[in-house]
């Protein structure tokens, strides 16, 4: 008799309760898979967490409240990098992609996708450790480019962990003063880090960089 396969526990953060409902039962249906936490955010993800007992796969949407899924799923990889994770996304943008990635993501999934490929995407993950669909690959693939004979570059400009939350904060209605305070940076260091981004994205003022963020899938409407 083939041995049975293990189950695969699975935690589950999305701010919408239908979705989050419909997608727990979803997992609950497959074969040797089991929802064991689900959380409206990060923090309250993070707060259900036990390190005695973790899941084997965390899903997390990209944006929620109180802690999303860039710093969710950073926190995850810094505290339990065994635990595989998955994005729930309806963003694929360059900038989006590498940060996810630069925090642990193991891959990624669209909204619309079918069940199908839901349930190879967790298998994938957790059996190859990965997972990304065709188009996600491509655009991954196309960040790179030859550059000077064999030099592998980023085709696009990346940020820092610096820039990267200053520009999260620069699309709140927060001021720069404010910002400074949440970043527990000076005035001086913030107003470099707009600067930096004014050059490096091109870009000539706040609303500039609050139309790249949302364009980019960094923050949501």
């Amino acid at each position: 008799m083939e041995e049975q396969k293990k189950c695969i526990r699975i935690a589950l953060a999305d701010d919408h309760v239908l979705l989050r409902n419909s997608l727990g039962r979803l997992i609950n249906g497959m074969v040797n898979c089991s929802v064991i936490i689900e959380a409206a955010n990060g923090r309250q993800l993070i707060s259900q967490l036990n390190a005695n007992d973790l899941p084997d796969l965390v899903l997390l949407d990209l944006n929620m409240p109180v802690l999303d899924g860039f710093e969710t799923a950073a926190w995850l990889y810094n505290k339990y990098p065994s635990v595989r994770i998955l994005m729930l996304t309806m963003y694929e943008s360059d900038q989006a992609l590498v940060r996810l990635l630069q925090s642990g993501v193991r891959g990624f999934l669209k909204k619309d996708i079918h069940p199908e490929e839901f349930a190879f995407a967790i298998q994938s993950v957790m059996q190859c450790g990965f997972y990304y669909s065709q188009q996600v690959s491509g655009k991954l693939a196309n960040l790179f480019r030859i550059k000077n004979g064999d030099a592998m570059v980023l085709e696009t400009s990346m940020l820092t962990i610096a820039e990267f939350n200053f520009l999260k904060l620069a699309a709140s209605d927060l001021t720069y003063k404010e910002i400074a305070i949440e970043m527990n940076l000076n005035p001086r260091a913030v107003d470099g880090l707009r600067d930096n981004l004014f050059v490096k994205l091109e870009i000539k003022s706040r609303v500039g960089l609050a139309m790249y963020a949302i364009r980019q899938g960094i923050v949501a409407l």
